[in-house]
């Protein structure tokens, strides 16, 4: 049993090649159905998961590529009580490299988040049929605290729900039942995409909260605590990974700040036995919050980004490795991108040309560090 995850990882998602953003226009359209679709995407899945291990990958996803957003994989698919609309609070806007703002959206939780059966389930066998014997499928999922985070409480339906305990149990209950029904299918590695805890840094993301009646240090806890609810009710032989992200929509974020507000609760509190962390630029922070990471804990370090076109260097890569190792044995490491290629259909600029060019530097990179375990699990 290979057993994730690996020296070299995959975040999840990937740029959506021109065929399968056409298809979905004309299904959009009502020019083709369903099935037509379908076909597409699996012709294009197949593409993708090729690639990946071309170019030397052994965690492989399906790009994301029946998404519209990350978010798609356990959100309105999965609730049709749930709504996405555009937020009119500046406070929650995107920004880009040029500084330009763009609107986030808001949750909206018309009715109860009762799970109706497997939403990914179907996608993942398809996918482990494609995907080679020396390699683990991995399905990635947004992780359970996001609706919450977007919604707040102003933003769910009283009718739905008078108090959050009963909100937190449909979350916990809607994300055990999915999970259950991917190992049934087979699927025993799940990356959750949290994309709340690392945000509570950034000064203005903390007062937007205040505004609206909450505070981080009080969500902190009760995120955790809900993250560890649904990995305590994970069925036996489903690896679980976190990642943690700042934002990433259209190469713009939402937040900066370090982890070190968060470390504690992070790495020692939740049941979690490997984390993806973004780190490819200052908004980041140091690593000194990684001296929390105890011991048979790893960490999967994201130096390189999927916002901007520019090759990393390999000697920065390796400098900012050995700073990590001052605090994570460089046995209990791995290298990635900061997030996936493609947080949604739009992408976040860059193109296929690209996303081959930085994950060849990562295992460049790996290759020199680990050298012939770049291809290997890391060993906690």
């Amino acid at each position: 049993m290979i057993r994730p995850p690996f020296r070299v990882e995959n975040i999840g998602s990937f740029v959506r090649p021109q065929a399968l953003l056409e298809a979905r226009a004309r299904h959009a359209d009502g020019r083709i159905g369903d099935d037509e679709l379908r076909r597409v995407e699996d012709e294009e899945i197949a593409r993708i998961v090729a690639w990946q291990r071309e170019l030397g990958l052994r965690s492989i996803t399906d790009g994301e590529f029946r998404r519209g957003s990350y978010s798609d994989g356990f959100g309105r698919s999965a609730f049709p009580g749930l709504e996405s609309l555009p937020s009119g609070d500046p406070q929650w806007r995107y920004t880009n490299a040029a500084g330009e703002a763009s609107r986030a959206n808001a949750a909206i939780v018309r009715e109860r988040l009762i799970w109706r059966g497997p939403v990914n389930a179907a996608d993942f066998e398809y996918l482990a049929s494609v995907v080679p014997a020396d390699c683990v499928p991995k399905m990635t999922l947004p992780g359970p605290c996001y609706i919450h985070f977007r919604a707040g409480r102003e933003n769910m339906a009283e009718s739905a729900y008078p108090d959050l305990d009963l909100f937190w149990s449909d979350i916990v209950d809607g994300y055990a039942n999915e999970l259950a029904a991917l190992r049934d299918s087979g699927c025993r590695y799940v990356q959750l995409d949290e994309t709340s805890i690392a945000k509570f840094a950034d000064n203005r993301i903390r007062a937007a909260l205040a505004e609206r009646g909450d505070s981080w240090e009080d969500l902190l806890e009760i995120y955790t605590d809900v993250i560890n609810e649904v990995a305590a009710r994970a069925p036996a032989g489903l690896e679980l990974g976190l990642h943690l992200c700042r934002g990433n929509k259209g190469g713009a974020w939402q937040a900066e700040g370090g982890y070190e507000h968060v470390a504690a609760s992070l790495f020692r509190k939740l049941a979690i036995g490997a984390y993806y962390l973004e780190y490819d630029s200052p908004r980041a922070g140091g690593f000194e919050p990684l001296r929390e990471v105890p011991d048979g804990k790893i960490v999967v370090l994201g130096l390189v980004s999927t916002k901007v076109r520019a090759l990393e260097r390999i000697d920065d890569l390796r400098r900012r490795v050995e700073e990590a190792a001052r605090f994570v044995p460089l046995d209990r490491l791995g290298v990635s991108t900061q997030c996936g290629f493609a947080g949604d259909v739009a992408g976040t600029g860059l193109d296929a040309a690209d996303q081959t060019a930085k994950i060849d530097l990562l295992f460049r990179f790996a290759e020199e560090i680990w050298g012939e375990a770049a291809t290997e699990p890391v060993q906690a």
